[in-house]
């Protein structure tokens, strides 16, 4: 049975927008668990912090201080922003706002890019094309999809956070869906634009590194938001909606035109270029020299992932560091927020404490890295790109290997520049800060050996590493907070890590880290050297 009959649409048609429902379908089925995976990490990254927000500032008072200080901390707002109001709404929206955001972002991005570069990269859409489907259906229903996905994530925290206040409620979830519409509509655009889907997710995510800095450089000038800086990023008008704290509701306006302006760009281009075919053609390369082996072919491709992370993971790295010796004075003498720091980072002086816990956010983020650059062989396989490869003198292992010592090689390079970063901001303890960043590598190995075992073994189900990494990002970063039990945070393999700096180095789990790690991939390799390659 041919794609086309498969998506059940008919040879024949002249309308641009003739077959947009069946594959809306199709793309649904497609994302059954990947939308509602990260649909749920950021609903509940939200949703669990205004119980913990009022464990740590419970009386008016606290609020009212924590007010105050945030209109000092420069450093702090360049992380989460500024505080428009003491309100348990207001706390919350300030405190995830911008990481929800962000991460809503990333979910656009992917399925868009997936539906609609990634199909003719691949080759089906081109099967597709020729039965009764329309020029621009593909990319209406990937724009659908990613309106789907950002819809069910407006309604869940809308709902989550009614009893805070139904406008800011309403505005909150409006406004973290209206930036990952955003942002799915500019890679909708840079879908156009490039003949990779690698250089469109690539493009799309610089622009939202781009964002944050943006934000962060102009919070830091300014308490209120109102920096020319701030304006300037998609992220700082979420902040500047100001759920919860007399919403602009104008500020959505702002986010529905642009990304409505952004769709038809995107619509505009889709009609004026052959299939397969891009505005931004890719430059070709030599077939020798550099890329004589499949360990250089790797890396060629790889490569601009991780410049990208490298920079993003340096950037993040030195807003950390300048803000650590602020974040102590923020935490004073509550002893909540001491406790969740200490949980996170370990029993040692607050200082050292706050610097472990962001250095093992670090971690956790790294872990998404090292997931992507190993699916990268999936996609490599089911695009069909891995068999011309695999035809000549290059084996299955050897081939693999070349994308495996990117993916893991690159998560250490990554951390290790963050913690140079991290140096370069806090201005000392440049030893320590390195090596606590180097025993997060352990953790990350092990995550990215699970994509290793589900691609080698069940490579249908690989994209469920996304998963695994969303629910070790979901523990390290909400458990804390939750005070949920060791035992479950005992589940990720960062929660047996020392809590460095500061803390005493324990070498076994470490070493056992990386056997499990090593175990992994052994298995995985095995299982992908036996089985049937995709097509």
């Amino acid at each position: 049975m041919t794609a086309t009959a498969a998506a059940g649409v008919r040879p024949g048609t002249s309308r641009p927008l003739a077959g947009t429902g069946t594959l809306l379908r199709f793309a649904l089925r497609r994302d059954r668990v990947m939308i509602p995976v990260w649909v749920a990490v950021n609903a509940l990254m939200v949703l669990s912090m205004p119980g913990t927000l009022e464990g740590l500032y419970g009386t008016a008072a606290e609020r009212a201080d924590l007010v105050r200080q945030m209109e000092t901390n420069s450093s702090l707002r360049a992380m989460v922003g500024p505080l428009f109001d003491d309100g348990l709404g207001a706390l919350t929206a300030w405190r995830v706002g911008v990481y929800a955001a962000a991460l809503a972002a990333v979910t656009g991005l992917l399925v868009v890019v997936r539906h609609t570069r990634d199909e003719e990269e691949s080759g089906r859409q081109e099967v597709v094309a020729s039965g009764m489907v329309g020029r621009r259906a593909s990319l209406t229903a990937a724009l659908l999809a990613a309106g789907a996905a950002n819809a069910a994530l407006a309604l869940v925290v809308a709902a989550g956070l009614a009893g805070l206040g139904a406008a800011g409620a309403v505005a909150f979830g409006l406004g973290v869906a209206g930036v990952g519409m955003l942002f799915a509509t500019m890679a909708a655009i840079a879908a156009q634009l490039t003949e990779s889907a690698r250089l469109a997710r690539g493009l799309t995510a610089g622009v939202l590194g781009g964002a944050f800095v943006l934000r962060a450089a102009g919070d830091s000038a300014t308490a209120d938001g109102s920096s020319v800086l701030t304006w300037l990023s998609p992220l700082g008008w979420l902040e500047n909606l100001r759920p919860f704290a007399g919403e602009r509701w104008w500020v959505l306006g702002l986010l529905a035109g642009a990304a409505v302006a952004q769709g038809a760009v995107a619509f505009l281009l889709a009609g004026r270029r052959d299939l397969g075919m891009s505005f931004l053609p890719t430059r070709p390369g030599p077939a020798a020299g550099r890329l004589a082996t499949a360990g250089a072919l790797a890396w060629r491709l790889q490569r601009g992932a991780v410049a990208g992370w490298s920079a993003g993971f340096l950037l993040a790295g030195l807003v950390y560091g300048g803000m650590t010796e602020g974040a102590a004075d923020l935490v004073g003498d509550n002893e909540q927020a001491r406790g969740i720091i200490e949980r996170m980072g370990g029993q040692a002086a607050i200082t050292d404490a706050f610097m472990s816990a962001m250095i093992g956010m670090l971690g956790l983020v790294a872990a998404l890295y090292v997931v992507s650059s190993v699916l990268r062989l999936s996609g490599e396989e089911t695009s069909g790109r891995a068999e011309p490869v695999l035809a000549g003198a290059v084996g299955r292992l050897r081939w693999a290997a070349g994308h495996l010592v990117v993916a893991f090689g690159g998560a250490a390079l990554v951390l290790l520049l963050g913690g140079a970063g991290f140096a370069a901001g806090h201005g000392r303890d440049a030893g320590a800060i390195l090596g606590a960043c180097l025993v997060q590598v352990p953790a990350v190995w092990v995550v990215g050996g699970v994509a290793v075992l589900l691609h080698g073994l069940l490579p249908r189900a690989a994209g469920a590493a996304w998963a695994v990494a969303g629910a070790v990002l979901l523990l390290g970063w909400v458990g804390p907070a939750l005070d949920v039990p060791q035992a479950v945070l005992d589940v990720s393999p960062f929660g047996h890590l020392p809590k460095l700096p500061g803390g005493e180095m324990d070498w076994p789990p470490v070493l056992v880290l990386l056997l499990i790690a090593g175990a992994l991939v052994t298995v995985g390799l095995a299982g992908l050297r036996r089985r049937d390659m995709s097509t």
